[in-house]
């Protein structure tokens, strides 16, 4: 099953594929590069990287744009923001911040496979203020709170025994 987005490609995107899926099973979608003259990335250094595309989602629908694995294990080629969030009514281009968080230059050409996207659903939330929460066991426990060890290690709060938890 598929579900349509509407696309608008930009004068700088023309003769680039659109956003594909790589293979059959894949989750994400390829987006390309629409630079007309390579762009070198230092280390440390970041770019807002144009796709040369312009979208109309589905209502109810977000597209997540998440980093490619391979960029980010051989060349440390991260998106800052990930998952950055592309909203059902956003008109502009789609771009993608990237950051060379890698040792060596890297040098993005035009349809270089920069990023991925993903069109999820979005359930809109709607808050309601009470009183009193329902209690569950991890209660206020904070960041790593769970502990690293098996539950069987772990004390009444589910902290691990070997891990100080200070609380102020």
């Amino acid at each position: 099953m598929s579900t349509e987005i509407q696309v608008r490609r930009l004068p700088h995107g023309e003769g680039l594929p659109l956003p594909a899926y790589a293979t059959q099973g894949a989750a994400g979608m390829d987006l390309l590069a629409a630079v007309h003259e390579p762009l070198t990335l230092a280390p440390g250094a970041r770019a807002l990287v144009p796709t040369g595309l312009v979208l109309a989602l589905p209502p109810g629908h977000e597209l997540q744009i998440r980093p490619r694995s391979g960029l980010a294990l051989r060349h440390g080629i991260v998106l800052p923001n990930s998952p950055g969030t592309v909203d059902e009514d956003y008109r502009g281009e789609l771009q993608v911040i990237v950051l060379n968080a890698g040792s060596e230059a890297f040098e993005i050409t035009r349809g270089m496979r920069i990023a991925q996207a993903v069109l999820a659903p979005v359930t809109r939330a709607a808050w309601r203020e009470v009183a009193v929460l329902e209690e569950t066991t991890r209660a206020a426990g904070g960041f790593g709170s769970t502990g690293l060890g098996p539950l069987s290690e772990r004390d009444a709060g589910g902290h691990d025994p070997g891990v100080v938890v200070e609380r102020g």
